[in-house]
């Protein structure tokens, strides 16, 4: 009797383990079939979003506006979840990652740029616009370039893909880093900082802004290529394919557009043209 006892629990066991295996990676979102099995029963959707961004992630009171947040909609509505069924939750550069693999969040929208060290963690959608790394300074400042960094003070934020080119190709500067830009651009405006860098796209927002009308200017000379994508967590392939579709469909349909004109376009600058040529491998 002892025996048989023994083997039913063992049994049990064995069991219990399969069930955990089969529902152990269920790609953030709650199910096993990720982010589409999700929104397809919840018709919920918790978008990882940047708040201190003009013209891309700008949090104001509850609300979020920009670029950004308008391609977290387009992602949404094709996944059959409604406006009201969207959650922003403010994300910094460090801890995209981490809110994707904990299940915090169930995509990223953020002026994430796709990586090889990032894809090693979690999966990519997109790109849906590629951005070049610049640098914002003060109107009368003489930098022209990273070539002129040597013993400035550069501010970026921490685990940014901008902050970690300046730590490896322009050793000479000194950084600065903090949690947000908008850190680094008050830094900026009291001159504790020489120069922030960034995405360009990102720098002309702050640029833009009503109180730093006049003081600021881009410097104009890119001297990187940053692809911004859509992040996921690592086993959600499905979820990747069909945001890749649906940006495939924007691009034809004027959603896409209608994003860029109502955000970034107000700058004056045309909306560029969506490439889904160049949309990512799911893996």
């Amino acid at each position: 009797m002892r025996i048989i006892r023994l083997t039913a629990a063992a049994g049990a066991i064995a069991l219990a383990m399969a069930a955990a295996a089969c529902g152990g990676d269920d790609g953030g979102s709650g199910s096993a079939s990720g982010i589409v099995g999700k929104t397809s029963s919840a018709k919920k959707l918790v978008v990882g979003v940047k708040a201190d961004q003009p013209g891309l992630g700008l949090q104001t009171g509850s609300a979020y506006t920009g670029f950004d947040i308008e391609i977290a909609k387009i992602i949404a509505k094709g996944l059959g979840v409604p406006d009201g069924g969207i959650e922003y939750k403010t994300t910094v550069s460090a801890n995209r990652e981490p809110y994707l693999q904990q299940g915090q969040v169930d995509i990223v929208v953020a002026t994430y740029t796709i990586n090889d060290e990032r894809k090693k963690v979690v999966n990519f959608a997109g790109p849906y616009y590629v951005a070049g790394q610049d640098l914002l300074v003060p109107t009368a400042s003489t930098i022209t370039g990273p070539e002129s960094l040597a013993g400035k003070k550069v501010c970026s934020v921490s685990g940014s893909t901008p902050a970690k080119r300046i730590q490896t190709d322009y050793k000479d500067a000194k950084l600065q880093q903090f949690d947000s830009y908008s850190k680094c651009v008050q830094a900026l405006s009291d001159g504790s900082v020489d120069a922030v860098t960034t995405d360009d796209i990102i720098l002309a927002g702050y640029a833009a802004q009503e109180q730093y009308a006049g003081k600021f200017k881009v410097v104009g000379k890119k001297f990187s290529d940053e692809p911004y994508g859509i992040g996921l967590k690592k086993a959600d392939t499905e979820g990747c394919n069909k945001i890749n579709d649906i940006l495939k469909t924007a691009a034809t349909d004027g959603s896409y557009k209608a994003a860029w004109d109502s955000t970034l376009g107000k700058s004056g600058t045309p909306a560029p043209q969506l490439d889904v040529a160049k949309l990512t491998n799911c893996s």
